[in-house]
């Protein structure tokens, strides 16, 4: 065969290369800066608040903003390759917690075989941090177990809650954060102010204060508009907890470690720039690192997020079957699909950077 083909075999076959064998998860190695030689884990998959956009962008923001390598995992189609949230038993790639310093997760409601179990077993056991967001208060159910530690009580044994219930009127009362007093010297609060979030307020009822550190408490707002202000009455007297810190049992009862947990974390949530540094400070502070002044938050990529919803709501959230490779650095498959009759128009489709 004439040398001069090979390159023509190449470029020809290369379509038929990448269908064949479609990325199973996504790797960001670090850009120079304090995270270097950390290695974070971001855990997506949820069928409603669109963890596959918000955990690439903010591996995008750890990666080359501060240092971190960091790997995403998704829930795919195990056929076709696809991201699909819908599949709560998909979740390739938990090998990567072995070699990890921090794990972030936002799932919702999976239901994991043994072996993936044992993964996130092993990471605890060696009393590595946690953050975790939004649905991860119920990530797993099922009757999964590793010992006698039930995976159905992550969120209650390890970041100290479990799904209660809307607390806010889902969809329609929107969040605003308020500093806890006594911490509002927290490292993980450096620089960050008031956040205002589209999605409503979760309740709290066995986060244990005397064993958590209460960061900012969620005051339920009268709508989804950003200045909304709070709703009047019980609703929030007292406020919700919104962000705490605590230590955790790990599943051997063997070590301890540290968690930090948020109730915000809808992909539309992310827009709001303090949210965004909220969580980059959590990392630095739970990885043993300095916390910036004012962490760096600007958008790597363009940052469209999704409405919030359920994807097997056809009529507003088709099946996208969007490939893990449409959130490689340097692009962005955030497609801002929103209900425009009931959603304001600020989280309407934009390309804020």
């Amino acid at each position: 065969m004439p040398k001069w083909l090979i390159p023509c075999l190449i470029l020809c076959l290369q379509p038929w290369i990448s269908a064949a064998e479609p990325l199973r998860w996504l790797s960001f190695k670090g850009q120079p800066g304090p995270g270097n030689g950390k290695k974070i884990v971001l855990i997506s998959g949820d069928e409603e608040y669109r963890s596959e956009e918000s955990c690439p962008m903010l591996a995008k923001l750890l990666s080359q903003r501060h240092g971190f390598d960091c790997t995403v995992l998704f829930s795919t189609d195990p056929e076709e390759g696809y991201i699909d949230p819908n599949n709560q038993q998909s979740l390739p790639g938990l090998e990567a917690l072995e070699t990890a310093d921090l794990m972030i997760i936002g799932t919702r409601f999976r239901q994991l075989n043994e072996g993936q179990y044992q993964h996130l077993a092993n990471f605890l056991n060696r009393g590595l941090p946690v953050m975790g967001f939004r649905t991860a208060t119920h990530a797993f159910q099922g009757s999964g177990s590793t010992g006698d530690f039930k995976w159905s009580a992550f969120g209650l044994k390890i970041l100290g809650e479990t799904w209660i219930n809307h607390h806010g009127r889902h969809k329609a009362q929107g969040t605003r954060s308020v500093v806890q007093a006594e911490h509002a010297s927290h490292p993980i609060l450096r620089g960050v102010g008031s956040i205002f979030a589209p999605s409503d307020v979760y309740g709290i009822r066995n986060l244990d204060p005397a064993e958590a550190t209460i960061l900012l408490r969620g005051g339920v707002t009268r709508s989804l508009e950003e200045f909304s202000p709070f709703v009047e009455g019980e609703k929030n007297d007292p406020m919700m907890p919104l962000a705490w810190l605590r230590a955790y049992e790990s599943p051997n009862k063997q070590a301890k470690g540290k968690a930090f947990c948020t109730t915000l974390g809808a992909s539309v949530d992310m827009l709001d720039a303090d949210l965004r540094r909220l969580m980059i400070n959590a990392a630095y502070h739970l990885t043993g690192l300095e916390v910036p002044e004012r962490a760096e938050v600007a958008f790597v990529d363009d940052f469209s997020p999704t409405f919030y919803g359920f994807n097997n709501d056809e009529g507003y959230y088709p099946k996208r079957q969007l490939m893990i490779k449409d959130f490689e650095l340097g692009s962005s498959a955030s497609t801002g699909l929103a209900r425009p009759e009931s959603v304001p128009s600020q989280w309407r489709p934009t390309s804020p950077f």
